[in-house]
């Protein structure tokens, strides 16, 4: 029997009450008002709606992966993958930058989360820089490496996907590409900020080829041995950690756009990062990628939109509704396309079958 779509939201919905009641009783301890509760209610709730906004492409590359992956692996990421996610990627990231970028411990940098959040917001908006040109390498390198895979059998832009196929038979052009990107925006940063660009984009291009890399050398063993046990396993399970903290870069900086407390910035994107989840449980269990064939297409020009826009975020502030408004706009484009394929298609085969 198949669930229906509201089955799946169970959980969020679940963790949404516990998650807005948690921020509106921060907002009464913090403020000591009903305005203050108010307050910490409704950015707990936007918080949560920005980090949906900003990763529905995440739950549709999610599912793409996980269809590879045997159910315990598929378990394991579910589980302890969205643990990491939230606590790791939404608390102790901000954290680290802070403890990195400011020499300190990192006790001194919860310290100072907790007794000035304003310092510490303006030491997270300052690494702003860093951050961008790391997930902007490596979100850039993912899109690309999608595009120009000589595998892939379904085009949505016929013309520019066949082209890019062509030309990504030539060994490393994806990563002439994603250079070509570094040095022109390099080009217009002040003499200062090229060292900690150039070294934060080379470090995300070094990770995905890292991550890329062991994901393929455990496929082949897991193909030719019994020893890894699964295909797709620890590598996929990495891609789609470092692949997750990648998107989760522009929302946890625009969280400090609306609020510094931490623990607010971790309840509202948490509550978000659960209908993420319960969004790939969907896809993959309703095979629906397999039923919208330009989709993950969507998704992945969503992608590439989003790296370029965070290189563009080194250079300038970026709004989130931008950002989040192109993704929407492109997985929904492909979804509509993807129902007028379908269309044509069953009316292809009425009219085979007439005949």
């Amino acid at each position: 029997m198949t669930r229906s779509a509201l089955s799946y939201q169970k959980w969020p919905i679940i963790v949404t009450v516990i998650g807005l009641t948690l921020s509106g009783w921060l907002g009464w301890v913090t403020t000591g008002t009903f305005s203050g509760l108010i307050g910490f209610l409704i950015i707990g709730g936007i918080l949560a709606a920005l980090e949906i906004a900003l990763s529905f492409d995440n739950a549709i590359v999610n599912a793409n992966k996980l269809v590879e992956m045997t159910p315990v692996w598929q378990k394991r990421f579910l589980t302890w993958g969205i643990l990491i996610a939230v606590f790791g990627m939404r608390i102790i990231f901000p954290l680290a930058i802070v403890a990195i970028f400011a020499w300190i411990n990192p006790f001194a940098a919860v310290h100072l989360a907790i007794s000035n959040p304003d310092k510490y917001s303006h030491i997270i908006e300052e690494a702003h820089g860093p951050i961008s040109a790391f997930g902007g390498t490596f979100l850039m390198m993912v899109a690309l490496k999608f595009f120009v895979d000589e595998e892939k059998s379904v085009d949505w832009f016929v013309g520019l996907e066949r082209n890019l196929r062509r030309v990504g038979s030539i060994r490393g052009f994806e990563i002439v590409i994603v250079l070509s990107m570094i040095v022109g925006i390099c080009q217009f940063l002040p003499d200062t900020k090229h060292a900690s660009f150039l070294m934060s984009a080379l470090f995300g291009l070094l990770v995905f080829m890292l991550v890329d890399g062991l994901g393929s050398y455990l496929d082949g063993i897991a193909g030719s041995t019994t020893s890894i046990g699964v295909r797709g396993g620890l590598g996929a399970f990495l891609y789609l950690e470092v692949l997750d903290a990648s998107f989760s870069f522009d929302g946890v900086i625009g969280a400090f756009a609306l609020t510094t407390n931490i623990v607010l910035i971790a309840i509202g994107l948490g509550i978000g990062a659960m209908y993420v989840r319960s969004m790939t449980i969907m896809l993959v269990e309703r095979g629906t990628l397999a039923e919208f064939r330009y989709l993950e297409h969507g998704a992945f020009y969503s992608i590439f939109a989003l790296s370029v826009i965070m290189f563009l975020q080194s250079l300038f502030h970026v709004p989130e509704l931008i950002t989040g408004g192109i993704g929407f706009s492109l997985i929904g484009f492909a979804f509509y396309r993807s129902i007028q394929h379908n269309k044509n298609d069953a009316a292809d085969k009425a009219a085979t079958g007439i005949q």
